[in-house]
């Protein structure tokens, strides 16, 4: 059993030569999601740090068909591929919690050196299999 979500978009690629030459990324799927770079392979990259920025601590949308976009001359349909458990590990702040625990082990974690804060990430991350 896994937790990982990992999500699959199509997104629409521009590629643009009017005030140099650059690439665009958006989303019909995902609305407002855009981002862009000097490379196609750059604006991919962006792509999918946007689309996890756009989701984040939402629903995820079920991925549109493609197949009647729209597709102007200098566009192409791609697939962005997002790791949604990886980006919320490298993006997400942390929050105090209260935990119970007991006396003794407090101590003992105290006396060795033991963050107790750890200890418990490690283990609600084994738990969920992230």
């Amino acid at each position: 059993m896994t937790n990982n979500k990992r999500l699959i978009y199509p997104v629409i690629i521009s590629e643009f030569n009017d005030d140099g030459h650059y690439f665009v990324v958006t989303s019909p799927n995902i609305k407002g999601m855009v981002t862009q770079g000097d490379t196609a392979e750059e604006a991919i990259y962006w792509a999918e740090d946007a689309i996890a920025t756009m989701l984040n601590g939402s629903e995820y949308p079920a991925p549109q068909d493609p197949s009647n976009w729209e597709i102007k001359d200098n566009e192409r349909i791609v697939y962005v591929s997002v790791d949604m458990t990886a980006w919320l590990k490298a993006n997400s702040k942390t929050i105090r919690k209260t935990i119970t625990v007991p006396e003794y082990l407090s101590d003992l974690a105290k006396d060795n050196g033991i963050n107790v804060s750890a200890v418990a990430t490690r283990a609600l991350e084994d738990a969920l299999h992230v």
